[in-house]
């Protein structure tokens, strides 16, 4: 296991490099190119992994990584993984890359089946790594799905937080794999005082959520701004009081979400039943209509949070997930342009809009709210004593 660092796994590093990478037309190329570039190894971690174009592709560059002497270590979701092809895995396995799976199905595992890998990480060499909520599925192809692409940000990472990165990787490999992964060196890189960012984890039910620890208290401590993208919107109480009081205090609090289109219609109103009281405090909520926006990132004056994690209650009790923090006036300015640009691709939702939605709407919302509430239950009794109050 990796040692811990107080309430934190891993320090604040200075001297590194980041990049913001919007939509599968940058990042994916620019991924497939790092791993053409390969030298020493690549390790991969993935939650959704389906057959189809990307996959196709994606797995052609590890194959003839592992045919010039890269070690490829690629781990995947059992579940996330199930719309991957046999003859796919076996692809990669003959061609010599080492394939894992997280926590393998099981019948009559019933809850255990429900802790589940959710990050989404490319390492290469220890010299550049990748994070954010993409996977390798068409859906985040805009070749592959012209005009219905989801929308997506990646974050590329270079300087002395691939150190971290590379643990984590190593720490959750070591579990499952049968070929234990040494801590590979990284790239030599110099301590300069610009691009402070810390990785921070989320380690499922048996485990607590830095993640959301940092959201909370980022939201209450902002002076000027508390933006927040996310797919799936069903926030805790601690997450919901850090917006309302921000808000109400005169901060410029808005939230980025989804619209009706979604992968999962019914989170979508899981989350609206949240947003009358978000909305009388001066929260400013946009839902995004062009596609199905699909990036995780908080934006709290000058420092964000980009990763895997949603604000969703379930991703808490169940998912391990990952997150880089960045303190960085530049990165924060260009997420805010991201940003900016999406709210003005939405639909604001407006209090005396909301107050007069129709009745099929209301009635939608109180039961998935009820069915929310339903799930809580069913995840909260099965949660070991003496474990943190999820944030």
């Amino acid at each position: 296991m990796i040692p811990s660092n107080g309430k934190y796994r891993f320090p604040w590093r200075k001297g590194n490099y980041f990049r913001l990478l919007v939509d599968g037309d940058r990042f994916l190329p620019a991924m497939e190119a790092s791993i053409a570039a390969a030298r020493r190894y690549v390790l991969m971690e993935m939650y959704l992994c389906e057959s189809g174009r990307v996959v196709e592709s994606f797995f052609a560059q590890l194959c003839a990584a592992a045919a010039r002497g890269v070690r490829v270590c690629v781990l995947l979701d059992d579940y996330g993984a199930l719309g991957l092809r046999r003859s796919d895995k076996k692809r990669l396995i003959d061609a010599g890359v080492e394939l894992t799976s997280y926590n393998p199905l099981r019948f009559f595992r019933w809850r255990s089946n429900l802790l589940r890998d959710h990050r989404k990480l490319l390492i290469v060499d220890g010299d550049v790594a990748f994070t954010g909520g993409t996977g390798l599925t068409d859906a985040f192809d805009p070749r592959a799905a012209p005009g219905a692409w989801w929308h997506e940000v990646m974050l590329e990472i270079r300087g002395p937080c691939l150190s971290d990165w590379q643990a984590l990787f190593a720490d959750t490999w070591n579990r499952w794999a049968d070929c234990p992964l040494s801590e590979a060196p990284g790239g030599a890189w110099p301590q300069g005082d610009n691009g402070r960012g810390r990785v921070t984890v989320q380690t499922g039910i048996m485990g607590h959520s830095e993640i959301m620890r940092s959201y909370v208290r980022q939201t209450r401590s902002a002076h000027r701004r508390v933006w927040l993208a996310t797919a799936y919107f069903v926030p805790s109480w601690k997450l919901r009081q850090g917006l309302r009081r921000s808000a109400r205090n005169g901060r410029d609090v808005r939230l980025l979400l989804p619209g009706a289109l979604s992968d999962h219609p019914a989170v979508w109103y899981m989350g609206r039943r949240y947003y009358h009281r978000l909305l009388k405090s001066g929260v400013r909520i946009f839902e995004y209509q062009p596609r199905f926006t699909h990036y995780k990132l908080l934006l709290c004056d000058d420092w964000l949070s980009l990763g895997s994690c949603n604000a969703d209650a379930w991703n808490y009790r169940w998912n391990l997930e990952v997150n880089q923090e960045v303190q960085d006036a530049d990165l924060s300015e260009q997420a805010a342009a991201i940003l900016e640009a999406d709210f003005a691709r939405s639909v604001e939702i407006r209090l005396e809009d909301w107050l007069v939605r129709s009745w099929h709407k209301r009635l939608r919302e109180w039961f998935w709210g009820k069915a929310q509430a339903l799930m809580g239950w069913f995840s909260d009794r099965e949660r070991p004593p003496g474990n943190d109050e999820p944030f």
